[in-house]
């Protein structure tokens, strides 16, 4: 930007901040109402260590591969057949006020089998599902 003075014959060339401090301000302004309102990540919740052994009525669906391929599910060591796996869970947490599944499953599941079970165990009534990994069954 040039400014002329009247009484001299000079030219003076100097920045005008002010229109750069408005902007500034302004996209400060936005950034601080957009940030909050910015959508969260899934919740998750991290795994404490165990200081006493799990309750008796806990439910432990375990998913068994054979080595044919075939998919077999044991609810607290007992067989269930895959059409009846979802009626099994509704009966057992009909009347439970905590509905926590925990899944147990073969290293040579592959992963839409486990989220297989677990979308039945959702549509079964279940709140919560906790996947247990050989160190939770050691106590780590």
């Amino acid at each position: 930007m040039t400014t002329g003075s009247a009484n001299s014959g000079e030219m003076s060339s100097s920045i005008n901040v002010t229109p750069l401090i408005d902007v500034l301000l302004v996209l400060l302004i936005i950034f601080m109402v957009i940030v909050p309102a910015m959508p969260k990540g899934e919740l998750a919740q991290v795994p404490q260590a165990a200081k006493k052994s799990p309750p008796a009525d806990t439910i432990v669906l375990e998913i068994l591969k054979s080595r044919s391929g075939d998919v077999g599910f044991r609810i607290n060591r007992k067989d269930v057949a895959r059409q009846d796996l979802a009626a099994q869970l509704a009966a057992i947490y009909a009347n439970r006020a905590e509905r926590v599944l925990f899944l147990k499953g073969d290293d040579s599941l592959s992963f839409t089998e486990v989220a297989q079970a677990i979308d039945i165990g959702h549509a079964a009534g279940v709140d919560r599902v906790g996947l247990m990994t050989p160190r939770t069954q050691a106590g780590d």
